[in-house]
C-alpha cells in the first residue's frame, strides 16, 4: 500500500503527528462559538481550492457533538466557496484566536441549507451551512502572533 504524504514527511522529520479528535467537547464548543471569526477552505469537483474570511456574531452554532453550523450572510454574491461545497462536501475550517495564541481545526463535510429554522440561528443570514465534524485538533501556537483589540 502506498504511504500518504503525511506519512511521508513525518517519517522524514521523524515526528508523530497530532491527537486528532472526532467530537467537539464541552471546551471546544465553547471555544469556537466564542470566535468572532474563522477561514474555511474548499475545494470544487475537480480540486480547485478556495480560502475564504468568515464572520460574525454568532460566527458558529455548536448543535451537537458533531455538528455545527456557521451563515452565510450577503456579500459580492460570487458564492465560490459555498458554490465549491455543492460540489465537493469537504471542508476545512481554522479558528486562530491571536489574543491568546491558539489555533483549532477542524474538518468535515458540509452541506449548504436554506432551512428557515436553522437561519434563525443568524439573523440576517440568507443560508447556512451545516458541518459535520470528521477531525477537531489543536494545531501548533508557533508563529501566531500575539494581537489584541484596538
Amino acid at each position: 500500500m502506498e504511504q500518504s504524504g503525511e506519512q511521508f514527511l513525518r517519517e522524514k522529520f521523524q515526528t508523530n503527528g497530532i491527537r486528532v479528535g472526532q467530537k467537539l467537547t464541552d471546551l471546544l464548543r465553547r471555544y469556537v462559538e466564542a470566535m468572532e471569526f474563522f477561514f474555511i477552505a474548499t475545494a470544487d469537483r475537480e480540486g480547485n481550492c478556495d480560502c475564504s474570511f468568515r464572520g460574525g456574531s454568532p460566527a458558529v452554532k455548536v448543535l451537537d457533538e458533531t455538528t455545527l453550523l456557521f451563515p452565510d450572510y450577503p456579500g459580492n454574491g460570487a458564492f465560490q466557496s459555498l458554490g465549491n461545497l455543492i460540489e465537493n462536501p469537504n471542508i476545512g475550517m481554522l479558528f486562530i484566536d491571536f489574543e491568546h495564541q491558539q489555533r483549532l481545526r477542524i474538518n468535515g463535510r458540509a452541506e449548504v441549507k436554506d432551512d428557515p429554522e436553522l437561519c434563525r440561528h443568524f439573523p440576517g443570514s440568507i443560508q447556512v451551512v451545516q458541518v459535520t465534524v470528521e477531525e477537531v485538533y489543536r494545531n501548533c501556537s508557533a508563529r501566531i502572533p500575539r494581537l489584541t483589540r484596538a
